[in-house]
């Protein structure tokens, strides 16, 4: 029935949805008294972090958090109400909106980066996080991801 002898605690996919699965309630648990959840987080820091350069287009930053656009707009529109995002039409593109981070927005992406970094470490911190890293880049297909912005200099 499978091609697992010992059943799917030898799948990778399996033990990879189980992996994920922790890993996003350790996000949520840490996120949660900032009031951001996951998705809010990556939009928000990965805007902050375009914005060293030109403030992103909602299509950019859909492309470099690897998020769907029209979900992406949904989730700017709660940033926006919370005051830590602003929209504006970009004249390049009618149909765009530039994201641009309020300094709250700012202020609280740094914070949520370093709270996340800190739960990244304790929940990878019995792996070598090298390998993982090598692991996740090899299999999300590095070609594929965006490169870092100037924040990453």
């Amino acid at each position: 029935m499978t091609r697992f002898e010992n059943g799917p605690g030898e799948s990778p996919g399996f033990l990879l949805w189980h992996t994920t699965m922790r890993w996003q309630r350790s996000m949520a648990a840490a996120l949660h008294p900032l009031g951001l959840t996951h998705v809010q987080f990556v939009l928000l820091a990965s805007a902050w972090w375009m914005s060293a350069g030109a403030p992103p287009n909602q299509v950019r930053l859909a492309a470099q958090a690897g998020t769907d656009i029209k979900m992406t707009s949904e989730v700017i529109a709660r940033l926006e109400a919370k005051g830590l995002v602003t929209r504006e039409p970009d004249p390049a593109d009618a149909r765009a909106k530039i994201v641009a981070v309020t300094d709250a927005g700012a202020e609280l992406a740094q914070r949520a980066i370093a709270i996340v970094e800190d739960a990244d470490a304790e929940f990878f911190g019995r792996a070598n996080t090298a390998a993982v890293v090598t692991v996740l880049r090899t299999l999300g297909d590095a070609e594929q991801m965006p490169a870092p912005g100037p924040r990453g200099s």
